[in-house]
């Protein structure tokens, strides 16, 4: 029973009935049998208790639950306090997986142990039509960081691990603070409090989510996740755990991401050298800071670089240049956009 250790699958629902026979069958066809699902209502109109009951019924893997608190993380509490298993997994109910998703997993957990959490690739797809191009990007850089294990050198560009993709020790996720904090997105904070605490993340160069689109899905709706740059949640834990402020700071790119991560740096009461290649705007003055040449850089000693430079290309010939400047990621410089 030692190598098979028992999964809890921690999964909120809303008013996903269209979606949770398919979702839960995919559950029930895994080939990694060990596992108990926790499944939370949060207060859902539709149909969908009705369903989970049905199921809950059949298997006694899984149990219905019920938040006493609106909203997603609440009800995420809910199911986690409840949680039986030494691995935490969490599944959306909208969702699918693959058969071998949760046998993946937990035989990569098996080789690091504790002190690992093990992340996988993900495959978005829609009911109709087709997937937008931003999800397909956003897809393949996921699967990229997860092939090459690169979470954390990618961490302040966008969320490096789907909230659905991850499997974690629950002696690890204690320590980490599990699904305690109230911050949105959720999975993103989750992903820095890894970081924090300097968990190892494997990858695997595997699809192990199937992440539907739809246009009444949170990630579109809510308040909390409208603007996705996610600059307040990325600087915090910046100042946190990368800023050194007895190096120099340096801000690169003076488009609207420059602007607004500008005012966002003033209101952390820190001083930045602000570089930019737009000779319109070198020299000027924005919000009481001189706007320089990208030049300028090799000049300062040992400066930490936060570019934001949207542009895909823009970005490769400024990786590339910081290179033959001998600067390193992590180290020198962080992509933030």
């Amino acid at each position: 029973m030692q190598n098979i250790p028992l999964v809890s699958i921690i999964m909120a629902f809303k008013d996903t009935a269209p979606y949770l026979h398919a979702c839960l069958d995919s559950i029930l066809t895994q080939t990694y049998d060990n596992w108990e699902l926790l499944a939370v209502n949060d207060h859902s109109s539709d149909w969908s208790v009705t369903i989970l009951e049905e199921y809950a019924a059949k298997d006694s893997r899984i149990r219905l639950l019920h938040s006493d608190k609106p909203r997603l993380i609440p009800t995420l509490q809910v199911g986690y306090a409840n949680a039986r298993g030494s691995l935490i997994n969490r599944m959306d109910s909208d969702d699918k997986m693959p058969d071998y998703k949760l046998q993946v997993l937990v035989d990569e957990w098996l080789k690091h142990g504790k002190g690992t959490v093990i992340a996988g690739g993900t495959q978005h797809f829609v009911d109709e039509g087709e997937v937008g191009n931003g999800f397909i990007k956003y897809e393949q850089w996921l699967n990229e960081v997860a092939r090459t294990s690169t979470h954390y050198r990618e961490i302040y560009k966008e969320c490096v691990i789907p909230s659905h993709c991850w499997i974690i020790h629950k002696e690890d996720f204690d320590a980490i603070g599990a699904f305690d904090p109230l911050v949105y997105p959720e999975d993103y904070d989750l992903c820095f409090r890894m970081y924090r605490h300097k968990l190892k993340v494997i990858g695997i160069d595997s699809i192990l989510h199937h992440w539907r689109d739809r246009s009444n899905r949170i990630s579109r709706t809510w308040e909390e996740y409208k603007d996705n740059r996610y600059f307040d949640l990325k600087t915090r834990f910046f100042y946190e755990l990368d800023r050194d402020r007895n190096r120099p700071l340096v801000l690169w790119g003076a488009g609207k991401n420059g602007k607004d991560m500008a005012r966002i740096l003033l209101a952390h009461n820190d001083q930045f050298h602000w570089v930019c290649d737009n000779e319109r705007k070198i020299g000027k003055d924005i919000y009481g800071v001189r706007l320089q040449h990208f030049n300028d850089v090799p000049a300062l000693r040992n400066p930490q670089i936060m570019m934001v430079v949207s542009s895909p290309e823009g970005k490769q010939e400024i990786k590339a240049l910081l290179g033959s400047w001998n600067k390193e990621p992590v180290k020198d410089y962080w992509f933030f956009a």
